[in-house]
């Protein structure tokens, strides 16, 4: 997809919206690595900074991993782990810490769910964890 300059949609939006498409269409696999942020901004014809905020779209939608000087990947896609729940409980979703994230061995960017039943709060990746309350 070519990128409008003229458009009113930002340039990061615009190259994000393409890779997206590349992602959900097959076209990028997943595990696959991205070109370098230098190579896919010369190739949309933006600058670095519009790349990099595309990237960090696609990270806060799960759709890719970025690994501090490796690069970029396509997300693999994995099967949820059920996790029951004796009711009630209450269930919120926000960004884990540092330490939690490091805990959980989660990429950036993404959500844990805190499970609240009963004594016990449970802090659980959102991104492959699927909720039975019972």
């Amino acid at each position: 997809m070519p990128i409008d300059p003229d458009s009113y949609e930002p340039l990061y939006r615009q190259v994000a919206g393409d890779l997206r498409q590349r992602i959900t269409s097959g076209a990028l696999s997943p595990g696959q690595r991205l070109p370098a942020e230098p190579d896919l901004a010369h190739e949309y014809g933006v600058g670095i900074d519009a790349l990099r905020d595309a990237l960090a779209v696609l990270r806060s939608e799960g759709l890719v991993r970025t690994v501090s000087r490796e690069g970029s990947y396509v997300r693999e896609e994995v099967e949820p782990t059920l996790v029951r729940v004796e009711g009630p409980a209450r269930i919120r979703v926000r960004l884990p810490t540092l330490q939690e994230r490091k805990r959980l061995r989660l990429a950036e960017g993404m959500p844990v769910l805190v499970v609240d039943a009963g004594e016990e709060t449970r802090l659980l990746s959102a991104y492959d964890t699927e909720i039975e309350i019972t």
